[in-house]
């Protein structure tokens, strides 16, 4: 069981589970979703158009990352920050160590917020909401020294301060009311708590040099210990760095989540499609891996070390598209998945008793609604990681293009999350929400 551990928490499995439910989908096999493969190229040319908009050259793309969020509004706040300790002598290492500390924290406190909360940034006056509003929130909280237990250095993480972090500390800090409701709140509260615990337990990736307590951004000097340098270059891996992600921050998740013989698998789920009538009560063949939340943050965490440090990074292509509301919402609404009729029923339903229960307003787009953990769910999100690959690789061939010249990532940040987020706010103008509804639990999108 052990070895099944092992492999479901890998990025391997996620993957090779996923394209098990890809091989049903192309024969019509899928339990919620019928799937048009011919709208594909709809979603191809889409990206294709997006990135010949945005960007002159292909090297201009940048990788998809919480490093875009912070800047939203077209304010260079993250490069402020680093000019700023550059300026107090702050070394290109500590400079990391307090990005790496930030974009923890800050993807950590990415999941879904819903469409009725936003946030006003005191600085500039203006409002942001979900994933931008989130970062700038995350951002200020961070630069007023919420998450340091050194009053002499606000700009850090630490696994004391963090431990005594409380719901009420992030409903003030995210600016919630009952007229601001944020989903999720005492997902994010407690999943505050618990990474000051996993930095204490697994002090091995994030303990500091001197006997300060332990911080995310020391993942980075333990990087370094296990790299080479040839020419002036440092070579990591990145299975170095999933095993700080997927183990060191393991005690994080919820402990309603998958689990075998006691160990949390974290973003794994039961998906039926795979399930076998004639499998072993122990068989695991039956769940797909998406760990989406970790492959957000180690997207994040890589653009930092490598553009400040130089660090490259051996073995990027082993990571997935992210199974999230936007690209998985592209496929929904671009009819290459279509919901199936009894189950748009059964997500409207829930969807209008999570309205009429929430108070908010009833002039939004009813949409189908879903737990986390439904299987409508599940075998949407496994599709639509395999499905970003053939985007990506039609894309590639399009404009005659490798991996390499355009990366997976690219692909993401300049098309597909892109254009799930405009085709939505064409369709439904006033939540510009996903067309199918997930009630995040403040863990997982």
């Amino acid at each position: 069981m052990q070895e099944q551990i092992k492999y479901l928490k890998s990025l391997r499995s996620v993957r090779e589970r996923s394209n098990k439910v890809y091989e049903k989908a192309k024969t019509n096999s899928l339990n919620h979703f019928q799937v048009d493969f011919s709208k594909l190229q709809e979603v191809v040319n889409k990206v294709i158009a997006l990135i010949k908009r945005d960007y002159e050259q292909i090297s201009d793309i940048p990788p998809h990352g919480r490093w875009r969020h912070f800047d939203v509004g077209g304010h260079a706040r993250v490069q402020t920050l680093i000019n700023e300790w550059k300026s107090s002598d702050c070394d290109n290492l500590e400079i990391t160590r307090r990005l790496l500390d930030l974009f923890v924290i800050s993807v950590l406190l990415d999941a879904g917020a819903g469409n009725a909360w936003s946030y006003k940034e005191q600085k500039t006056g203006y409002t942001y909401n979900r994933s931008e509003g989130l970062a700038i929130a995350s951002l200020d909280m961070f630069k007023s020294g919420t998450f340091s237990s050194l009053g002499s250095q606000p700009y850090q993480v630490d696994a004391d301060k963090l431990k005594s972090i409380g719901v009420e500390d992030v409903r003030l800090a995210f600016q919630v009311n009952e007229n601001n409701p944020l989903e999720g709140l005492e997902g994010r509260a407690n999943l505050l708590s618990r990474l000051g615990h996993a930095l204490k337990s697994h002090s091995t990736y994030f303990k500091s040099k001197d006997s300060s307590p332990p911080r995310p951004g020391n993942l980075l000097d333990y990087l370094l210990s296990n790299s080479t340098t040839n020419e002036n270059v440092t070579f990591a891996k990145l299975d170095t760095l999933w095993s700080v992600v997927v183990y060191g921050l393991s005690d994080i998740w919820p402990p309603t989540r998958t689990s075998l013989e006691g160990v949390s698998l974290g973003d794994v789920w039961p998906c039926e499609v795979l399930r076998s009538p004639n499998a072993s009560p122990d068989s695991t063949d039956h769940l797909v891996t998406f760990h989406k939340l970790s492959q957000w943050l180690t997207y994040s965490l890589i653009e930092p070390m490598t553009k400040i440090l130089g660090i490259k990074f051996e073995g990027v292509e082993q990571m997935t598209g992210l199974p999230e509301y936007r690209n998985g919402g592209l496929f929904v609404d671009t009819g290459v998945l279509t919901l199936k009729q009894s189950d748009v029923e059964r997500g409207i339903k829930y969807y209008k008793q999570n309205l009429s229960s929430s108070g908010i307003q009833s002039e939004v787009e009813i949409v189908p609604m879903f737990e986390v953990d439904d299987s409508v769910v599940i075998e949407w999100r496994a599709i639509t990681v395999i499905l970003l690959d053939k985007v990506a690789d039609e894309v590639r061939n399009a404009l005659g293009l490798s991996k390499e010249q355009l990366s997976l990532a690219q692909v993401l940040e300049a098309g597909t999350w892109k254009a799930g987020r405009e085709i939505a706010a064409s369709l439904r103008p006033i939540t510009r929400g996903p067309p199918i509804a997930i009630k995040s639990d403040g863990t997982v999108f």
